[in-house]
């Protein structure tokens, strides 16, 4: 089942709800009470704005209102995203050393380390040299680190669960599509690949 273009026609489509402010050119293309423009004709170069906001704008506009969503949920829970995906790495065994546990999370060293550090002092977390190698840490999760995942495993399954209302299955595996592909279309070279 293809979902593709089954949406609302361009003359219904509802532009005020994006914020326009100071983007230069999109703030005339998106003034609130202007006549929504024609659609392009697909033969020829594009003739006037667009007839929808452009998909980076959309995009970067839901990537906000959702991240700001999610870190609320996991504060209320005792975490923040760093928190969230240190502690859930750790959990699913993945990777034991501070270099490879940043690699994973998708921070540089020294942020982590000031995360780790922050971690071990509220008991979540210790740190043991490798015996084979002293100059290597090994990250594990302590009884109250546990604890921490677990609140934060249930905030997360609560807010994604909210944040999925609605959708069905076919709906949600197309846009996990959608993302994936989109995200692939802008990734630099040497970017591990997007899961």
């Amino acid at each position: 089942m293809c979902l593709l273009g089954s949406g609302p026609s361009p003359e219904n489509i509802d532009l005020e709800p994006f914020d326009v402010k100071g983007l230069g050119v999109y703030e005339s293309w998106y003034a609130p009470g202007m006549q929504t423009p024609q659609p392009t004709p697909p033969t020829g170069p594009p003739v006037g704005p667009p007839t929808r906001p452009p998909t980076g704008l959309a995009l970067g506009r839901a990537a906000r209102v959702v991240s700001r969503a999610f870190d609320e949920a996991l504060e209320q829970a005792g975490g923040s995203l760093p928190v969230w995906l240190i502690l859930l790495n750790l959990k699913i065994g993945r990777p034991g050393t501070q270099r490879e546990l940043a690699q994973a999370v998708g921070l540089r060293e020294a942020t982590l380390t000031h995360h780790l550090n922050a971690l071990d002092k509220r008991g979540l977390i210790s740190r043991q040299r490798d015996p084979d190698n002293r100059r290597i840490h090994v990250v594990t999760l302590t009884e109250e680190g546990e604890a921490a995942f677990l609140r934060m495993r249930e905030a997360s399954m609560a807010f994604d669960a909210r944040l999925n209302d609605g959708l069905t299955d076919v709906e949600r595996a197309l846009l996990t599509d959608l993302l994936r592909r989109l995200t692939a279309n802008v990734a630099t070279e040497g970017e591990p690949p997007v899961e």
